[in-house]
């Protein structure tokens, strides 16, 4: 019996077709997607398909479509093997990030693709990363689990751990990467998995969360940053938790009224969470002497995490827990391989 996967179109560049007579792209019916990829009909999987109601631009995804896309994975997960979700480039790292937090349990692939060219495109990449998505999601080993089963992203020829996936181009294909963990898979003329790189199989039932808490912020900080703006920044209403992406190794700078104002932010209970702006390393809090006040009031590193797995990471601790140290001590544990050696 063949493997079964479904399809969940959230929306993006890769479910769209443009009008022949106006060029506006509109969103494609999935029902007709064989149409534009005639490919799939030889590809030995059973496929179903969802959408979400109204296509959204990955722009303006938002944590209740992080819980929404977890319910539709929760409400079939016995009945399919795998799973593909359709979704724009811009966020699709976040999306990847709070799945992987939200799926608690997972033990079958949550593979999520898209395109920097519409589907109907003559050049387009969608074909490629569509067909190869559902072979990943459909893929099982010799003891018949999932050769894949955690949430990834796959683009251009790679499979990425989703929590470790950043978005670092625009315009080429090749628009991510994965810089603190190894590629899971190379799709050439075979797909070669790197089984050392996968979490291992899991037993048990899914669960699937259904709270974030989005009272957060990012305070990104930059050479000059004014400790006043840094002030007001915290002072936000029902502030609960604010991710510091600081330089280097997670150092800030050591002007008074900046550490001021982290400070008393702590005094009024906010989470103040440090990661780095580098594309690759990890935070050494205390390092430097330019890290050193983020130790003194209990800054919380977060070792080689993403932003955005930081991010939602956070979310997902404090829509689970009511009280700080509960979400700190969180932050410092691997819950689904977000962060770590290598």
């Amino acid at each position: 019996m063949s493997a079964s996967v479904l399809l969940i179109y959230t929306g993006g560049t890769i479910g769209m077709l443009a009008d022949p007579r106006t060029g506006i792209l509109h969103p494609m019916d999935l029902a007709h997607l064989e149409e534009q990829v005639p490919e799939l009909e030889r590809v030995k999987v059973r496929l179903a398909s969802t959408s979400f109601e109204r296509a959204i631009d990955s722009s303006d995804i938002r944590p209740s479509d992080w819980i929404r896309l977890a319910a539709i994975i929760q409400k079939n997960y016995n009945d399919f093997d795998g799973f593909v979700v359709l979704h724009g480039s811009d966020t699709m790292a976040y999306t990847a990030s709070a799945l992987s937090f939200l799926l608690e349990g997972l033990a079958k692939p949550v593979i999520l693709t898209g395109s920097q060219l519409p589907i109907g495109t003559i050049r387009t990449d969608a074909k490629e990363n569509l067909i190869t998505a559902i072979e990943i999601a459909a893929a099982k080993d010799e003891d018949g689990h999932a050769r894949v089963p955690e949430v990834a992203v796959y683009f251009e020829y790679r499979l990425f751990r989703g929590n470790r996936t950043v978005k670092v181009h625009a315009e080429r294909f090749e628009a991510f990467r994965s810089p603190n963990w190894p590629a899971l898979a190379e799709a050439g003329v075979h797909i070669r998995y790197d089984r050392s790189a996968i979490l291992p199989h899991r037993s048990g039932p899914l669960k699937a969360h259904d709270r974030m808490d989005d009272h957060v912020a990012v305070i990104r900080l930059f050479p000059g940053i004014r400790g006043a703006w840094v002030k007001h920044a915290l002072a936000m209403p029902d502030l609960r938790a604010t991710l510091l992406t600081t330089f280097g190794s997670g150092n800030g700078p050591t002007d008074p009224e900046f550490i001021s104002a982290l400070r008393e932010a702590r005094e009024r209970g906010v989470i103040l969470l440090n990661a780095t702006q580098c594309v690759g390393g990890r935070v050494e809090q205390g390092r430097y002497v330019t890290s050193q006040a983020f130790v003194g009031m209990g800054v919380v590193p977060c070792s080689n995490m993403t932003v955005e797995a930081a991010l939602t990471k956070a979310m997902f601790l404090l829509g689970r827990h009511s009280d700080a140290a509960s979400v700190e001590h969180g932050m410092t544990e691997v819950l689904c391989g977000e962060m770590g050696l290598r």
